[in-house]
């Protein structure tokens, strides 16, 4: 695999890893490298702009700094723009929350992070696609989608992982809408949720392993209904998913499907993830395969593994 030449940077200004965008520099010209495009932004919802000027620029290599709300708005618009499924990303995660570069095995080490961006495997990974926007890790409507609500801000700031189990808290009492489902056109679920969870990964929200068999390179999105309506319930429901599979509690069901179309009894906020969006009675969730090229650590082939090696 050939150095990549040009290199741009979009980096979260206000996150952190090792020592920093400083050292991310060193490490990144200490490289064969002939131009390097830098954009710092203050939030991740300006990354956009500068991730459509990446392939304009036409970039050998995107590395995107930040959490999953950074990563997220980086791979929608990859997925979005013409040329941008072409540009591989590379996963420096700097945020509160980094789950998909968990899953991928990429570790919050700035250096170790920067080799895979150099050395690693180039491969091809899905998204799910909610309202034409793009998502990598997971979307929740119902008991995860008030949790990551309250949690954002100062307190996901503060807290971190434990910030969604404190709002959690606060949310597992309240009354269950009805929920109906449709999975690739045909009926699946009908009675009252608390918790619908659509997942390109395996690993979510508090390092939960919520879904026992996907993998983010299979063409196919998991889907999970949550039932549990008190905290006894979600203790019960917590703990089965520590101990075995997801699927054996007798509060969640489980699929998957490349569709997925839900009607809520009532109006709630859903989430893309970690990040909060606007409330909803119906949303529809559709599989993009291939959408994107992600640099993953070679040593490292993940469960349920179909994609070859890009180079």
């Amino acid at each position: 695999m050939r150095t990549p030449r040009t290199i741009a940077v979009v980096a979260h200004q206000r996150k952190s890893l090792g020592g920093g965008l400083d050292e991310l520099r060193r490490l990144l010209t200490g490289r064969d490298v002939e131009k390097l495009i830098w954009h710092e932004v203050p939030k991740s919802r300006k990354a956009p702009k500068r991730v459509r000027e990446v392939i304009r620029d036409g970039a050998d290599l995107l590395v995107v700094w930040g959490g999953d709300g950074m990563v997220q708005r980086t791979l929608d618009v990859l997925a979005r723009e013409k040329g941008g499924g072409r540009i591989p990303v590379a996963i420096m995660p700097a945020g509160t929350g980094n789950l998909l570069a968990g899953n991928l095995g990429i570790p919050e080490d700035l250096e170790k992070a920067v080799e895979i961006a150099f050395t690693g495997e180039r491969r091809r990974f899905d998204l799910g696609r909610i309202a034409g926007e793009h998502f990598a890790v997971m979307a929740g409507v119902g008991f995860d989608g008030a949790m990551i609500k309250d949690a954002d801000g100062g307190l996901k700031d503060r807290l971190g992982k434990l910030s969604y189990v404190w709002t959690g808290l606060r949310h597992v009492n309240g009354e269950a809408p009805r929920v109906r489902i449709r999975i690739d056109g045909t009926d699946w679920f009908d009675d009252e949720a608390s918790c619908v969870l659509i997942g390109n990964v395996g690993t979510i929200t508090g390092g939960i392993r919520a879904f026992d068999d996907a993998s983010p390179d299979d063409g196919w999105l998991d889907v999970g209904v949550a039932t549990a309506q008190n905290a006894l319930q979600w203790a019960r429901a917590l703990g089965t998913m520590a101990v075995t599979r997801s699927d054996h509690s007798p509060f969640v069901r489980m699929t998957r499907a490349r569709r997925v179309d839900v009607t809520l009894g009532s109006k709630l906020e859903y989430e893309l993830d970690g990040g909060a969006r606007a409330k909803t009675r119906k949303f529809s969730a559709k599989v993009v395969p291939s959408a994107v090229r992600i640099c993953v650590p070679a040593e490292k082939p993940m469960a349920g593994d179909t994609a070859a090696a890009i180079t």
